[in-house]
């Protein structure tokens, strides 16, 4: 099967990539029909690369209009299959890449390449157990000038700096653009701070005894550079606390009042405190293109919100802050992820554990960090007052789409794709429904600036993802057809060609012209291929619009390599774009700042690597701090713990942590009982290591 894919397509997705060459093809190594015995997937069964007996049923008919039964390979596979003359066999046991590492880890002559998290691949790399990919880059012509390209992600991915060894081929969800937004009910916004005089309605409740104090000045003036309100331009908008005061202290020296009373304080303090500058559409402060929103004009807006729930879903209860599943630790971490964004704490939301880079250049522990556990500490003074959701803090069986079916839920930090799809699914848009993106939040980042800056900053930017593929050194032991063919598929996959068909699966899903190439379309500046319509109708159709469901499930593709967001991104519903796209001009204009895929003048801003080269003997020593490890008293994994988790919903006590009593006392245990000391050390080690080979590289 032959590829068509026009001359301005393939430089277009070269550009895209920051990739230096156009489909660059290495000399064949193997013999045509080389068996790779694949142990890859996503996270489950349904997410191979063959379909499973539950997807397929008793044969399942694509958009291709073909049929697929139990064990058939997935569309992107067979195409790959058929492009680089191998033969994949599925050895994937259906696992998240930690268990399925674990299954395979001591049978790896029974397999040819093998899904795992990066740490795992490399530590297993340098005890022999994986390819290094270094050695064979002359033969990769494609992933070496994405690597020359992108000398960061490089960076990200080597394994031991004395060697340069690579273990892992990356894979990446998106790269070099924000990756969870605050997601809110602007529908509900708009009725509560929106128009002119005071609020009222016939029915409200009380705002709870306030326990949450001021994070924000409570006087003088701080100047935001934001967006204008169309996004052609940037300007200095002024939160005036001398003329308003703090919106939280207000309304704590008023103590209990009416929701009705709550609203209408609110509104006055945005009149005063901007001077007018957002009129009468006050929401505009969360959710227009020029919103200059903080924590505690949030915490004063979900006070008004739990307060008022006969307004805004005529029910007598609505929760304010919930999370895509409330039992699961995984989506509960979005919690933690957010008080990040909240309160300035960097690590929350790392690409590695929870580290960052400071700005004296060496690594830092969010665990142990007293801000951090402050910023947790906060969040827990919202819950005592309501404001994050009961089923978040008692761990029950509630689900984002749930909440927006029903009404209960306002607002939440998530995917926009996958959840702003809910605006098709499960909300009445006739109505006015609304869930939709809004603005990254200001708040006082600690980046070196005197008193620190008043700015907006995301530490949630993509980059190597925390998975990868390897080759086993014992499965392709002896058998160069084996090697080279998996060498070859990796490179594929780094091509331009290889990057359509790893997001978008084969040209049958793709619209093209009469001449074969692609139907195409302007995606972040550049040209990207358009999804055929039968492939948009049967996304809706299998997988309710959620692309990256159908693309894993149906098609095979996304599953490692680069996944290109230009897909996704058609997928968004309307009103996901609205959202994103304001953030995404804020970007643009420089409004909403974030780590950076490269070495920093000021190292704040420098991305933390996926992976650090620390040797075996270090690695061993990690793996014996057993709380700090991925299993330990900081999982981000369904079904175990996570402290800051814990924090949030019974905040400093003996209940959350034995010894978590308070800020200091946190960040000690850590630091001192369980290690966080020699931890920091170990991981400071590696990191200047890969500095100082990042230093050759240029």
């Amino acid at each position: 099967m032959k590829r068509i894919v026009s001359l301005a397509l393939v430089l277009a997705l070269a550009l895209s990539m920051m990739v230096v060459t156009a489909g660059a093809e290495a000399e064949k190594k193997y013999a045509d029909g080389t068996v790779l015995r694949m142990a890859t997937g996503y996270n489950s069964a349904k997410t191979g690369i063959a379909f499973d007996a539950e997807t397929a049923g008793e044969g399942i008919t694509l958009a291709d209009g073909k049929t697929y039964n139990t064990g058939d390979l997935k569309p992107t596979w067979v195409a790959a299959q058929e492009i680089l003359g191998v033969k994949f066999e599925n050895k994937y046991q259906g696992n998240n890449s930690t268990k399925e590492f674990e299954y395979w880890k001591d049978r790896l002559n029974e397999i040819d390449m093998l899904s795992g998290t990066a740490s795992a691949l490399t530590a297993n790399g340098e005890e022999g157990s994986f390819v290094d990919l270094a050695k064979y880059l002359d033969v990769m012509p494609n992933f070496k000038a994405y690597l020359e390209a992108n000398p960061i992600v490089r960076l990200s991915i080597t394994g031991n700096t004395s060697t340069g060894a690579i273990y892992f081929s990356p894979y990446f969800d998106g790269v070099n653009d924000i990756e969870r937004f605050p997601l809110m009910r602007v529908d509900w916004l708009v009725k509560l701070l929106d128009g002119e005089g005071e609020f009222t309605a016939e029915a409200c409740k009380d705002i709870a005894a306030p326990v949450y104090e001021p994070f924000m000045p409570t006087s003088g003036k701080i100047e935001i550079e934001t967006p204008t309100l169309d996004g052609t331009a940037t300007e200095i908008v002024t939160k005036d606390y001398d003329a308003a005061g703090n919106i939280v202290a207000n309304m704590n020296a008023k103590g209990v009042m009416s929701g009705v009373e709550a609203v209408n304080m609110l509104r006055e303090y945005i009149d005063k405190a901007y001077n007018g500058y957002y009129g009468t559409e006050r929401s505009n402060l969360f959710a227009g293109q020029n919103a200059a929103w903080d924590v505690d004009e949030l915490v004063a807006l979900l006070r008004c919100v739990v307060a008022n729930p006969q307004t805004l879903n005529g029910s007598d209860h609505v929760e304010g802050l919930f999370s895509r599943e409330d039992n699961n630790t995984a989506r509960r971490m979005d919690m933690v992820r957010f008080t990040s964004t909240l309160f300035g704490v960097r690590g929350l939301e790392s690409r590695q554990d929870y580290l960052y880079v400071g700005t004296d250049g060496i690594l830092h522990d969010a665990r142990q960090e007293v801000d951090a556990y402050k910023a947790l500490a906060k969040m827990n003074d919202m819950a005592k007052e309501g404001l994050i959701s009961s089923a978040f803090l008692n761990e029950e069986a509630v689900n984002s789409g749930n909440y927006l079916e029903n009404d209960l839920g306002f607002m939440s930090y998530d995917y926009n794709q996958t959840q702003t799809l809910m605006n098709a699914t499960k909300l009445q848009n006739d109505e006015g429904e609304k869930y939709m993106a809004i603005m990254v939040p200001v708040s006082c980042w600690q980046d070196g600036t005197e008193g620190g800056h008043y700015m907006r900053f995301t530490e949630s930017w993509r980059s190597v993802k925390t998975d990868g593929w390897g080759i086993s050194a014992k499965g392709v032991a002896g058998d160069d057809n084996k090697l080279y063919a998996a060498l070859a598929l990796i490179d594929y996959a780094y091509s331009p060609e290889g990057q359509v068909l790893m997001s978008y699966g084969p040209d049958a899903f793709i619209k093209t012209k009469a001449d074969g190439s692609y139907e195409t379309f302007i995606f972040n500046g550049k040209e990207m291929p358009v999804i055929a319509d039968a492939t948009y109708e049967e996304l809706w159709a299998k997988a309710g619009g959620n692309y990256t469901n159908y693309a894993r499930m149906y098609l095979g593709s996304t599953l490692s390599f680069v996944k290109n967001q230009a897909f996704e991104y058609q997928c968004t519903h309307a009103i996901g774009r609205e959202g994103a796209g304001k953030v995404s001009v804020a970007i643009a204009l420089g409004t909403v700042k974030h780590p950076e895929l490269a070495i920093t003048e000021n190292p704040w801003y420098t991305s933390v690597p996926t992976v650090l080269p620390n040797s075996k003997v270090e690695n061993d020593e990690l793996n014996s701090y057993t709380e700090l490890t991925s299993k330990g008293k900081f999982s981000a994994s369904k079904g175990e713990t996570n402290l800051f988790v814990n924090i949030i919903c019974k905040g400093l006590t003996d209940d959350a942590e034995p010894g978590f009593t308070s800020p200091e006392a946190a960040a000690d245990v850590v630091f001192t009982t369980w290690f966080g000391e020699f931890y920091l050390e170990l991981k400071n080690t590696a990191w200047n290591r890969i500095q100082e080979y990042f230093a050759t590289l240029n």
